[in-house]
């Protein structure tokens, strides 16, 4: 049944007590409100007033749809049971925002004036509208605080999401030119090898025993450094995929030293390199053994690597507060200030040929890097070109230290 609300007084205070903003109004006062309420109908794209226009008035929609809009931008829309322009009621001021119907409309209309002299013969009305409109307002700064909240956490997640974007397309370079460096690193020993290898098998018999040995010497120098690759490229891997765990236990550094030096002193040997080990009586550390022994393992070998012939390489171990401060090094051939600065970076591949041609990714000092910093600990480089350089790191005495200092 369609209810006529231009004259039925009873069908508009029916539709005044579903609106919040007249519901708490005595009955009588509702009856009062009800006859002066105008009707107003406005067709799909109509425009019941415009942002500028002295339009004082409240309107109650009785059916259909309007939006309340500035040009293209929607602030709003209102639709049956709603209400729309209740300050206009109490301020007299122009329009901040235009009003357009999105279908056909029906409306009642509570002007200022008559609402003004409505008023002053019942101020009980104004008093409980007064209550509704306190209460609509402080649901619109509810509303406000939340919105707030809302596009803070908005911000912050964009921000969190800007900050994976850019990490992601780091980690996705780093990618990039770590397989370029790897697939680069590795074909080169192998086509050494594969090239001498091929060599014997087609010519041995035209061989002496003296290049024999010279080719089988090179073969197996390439075939260990590629061998030397793969193991530090199976440990970087297993710390990337979470397959390497930190074990951390009490352990002495010196039997650590000692047991790298004598795994190694046949390369220094092999040189005329002298390896010199001064340590501390107690050189306790809070470390994974594991990891800590590839660190020196690492720098060692390097120190032999970059050495000349008849030259010494010293590895020290000294106590700084609760660190122990371990230096391997080395009376080389030092490292340019340049690339110092990217010899802990995956992406630079610094690579520098040894006293003896040896070659290296540098993926062994990423290792370290990474290793050292898990620890608890720092490493870095002192170095001067044609004078030798120090690789310098740290070690925590106790299990107190959790993050690198």
């Amino acid at each position: 049944m369609t209810i006529s609300f231009s004259g039925d007084t009873d069908a508009r205070v029916k539709l005044l007590t579903s609106i919040s903003i007249f519901k708490d109004l005595e009955k009588d006062l509702l009856f009062d409100l009800a006859e002066v309420l105008t009707p107003r109908s406005i067709s799909a794209d109509e425009v019941l007033f415009n942002k500028g226009d002295k339009d004082y008035s409240l309107y109650l929609v009785v059916s259909g749809k309007v939006k309340v809009h500035s040009g293209d931008h929607i602030f709003a829309y209102f639709s049956s049971n709603e209400y729309f322009g209740e300050y206009s009621l109490v301020d007299s001021t122009p329009r901040s925002a235009s009003v357009t119907a999105v279908e056909s409309t029906e409306l009642l209309r509570l002007e200022q004036r008559v609402f003004y002299s409505l008023i002053e013969k019942r101020p009980d009305i104004s008093q409980g509208m007064l209550k509704a409109l306190v209460i609509r307002l402080r649901d619109y700064n509810k509303l406000e605080a939340e919105l707030t909240q809302k596009n803070i956490e908005i911000e912050m997640q964009a921000k969190e999401l800007e900050k994976q974007r850019a990490e992601l397309e780091a980690l996705n370079s780093t990618k990039d030119k770590f397989f370029a460096i790897i697939a680069h690193d590795l074909k080169n020993p192998f086509s050494t090898v594969l090239g001498l290898s091929e060599l014997l098998a087609r010519e041995f018999e035209t061989f002496d025993s003296d290049s024999l040995k010279n080719f089988i010497k090179q073969i197996y120098k390439y075939s260990n450094n590629t061998f030397n690759l793969l193991e530090n490229l199976l440990q970087w891997s297993m710390v990337q995929t979470g397959r390497m765990p930190l074990r951390p236990k009490f352990v002495s550094l010196r039997d650590i030293v000692h047991d790298s030096v004598e795994l190694l002193a046949g390369n220094a040997e092999n040189k005329g390199i002298e390896i010199v080990v001064s340590l501390c009586d107690e050189c306790t550390a809070f470390v994974d053994t594991n990891q800590i022994t590839a660190v020196i393992r690492n720098l060692l070998t390097n120190a032999i690597k970059f050495t000349s012939s008849d030259g010494k390489v010293s590895v020290s171990v000294k106590p700084q507060d609760e660190f122990w401060l371990v230096t391997i090094a080395d009376s080389g051939i030092g490292i340019s200030e340049h690339d110092q600065k990217k010899l802990f970076m995956i992406d630079s591949n610094p690579t520098t040929i040894g006293t003896s041609q040896e070659k290296g990714t540098g993926l062994g000092l990423i290792l370290c890097h990474e290793f050292v910093e898990r620890n608890g600990g720092k490493i870095w480089v002192e170095s001067t070109l044609g004078k030798g350089s120090s690789f310098i790191f740290t070690v925590p005495k106790s299990d107190k230290i959790t993050e690198p200092i």
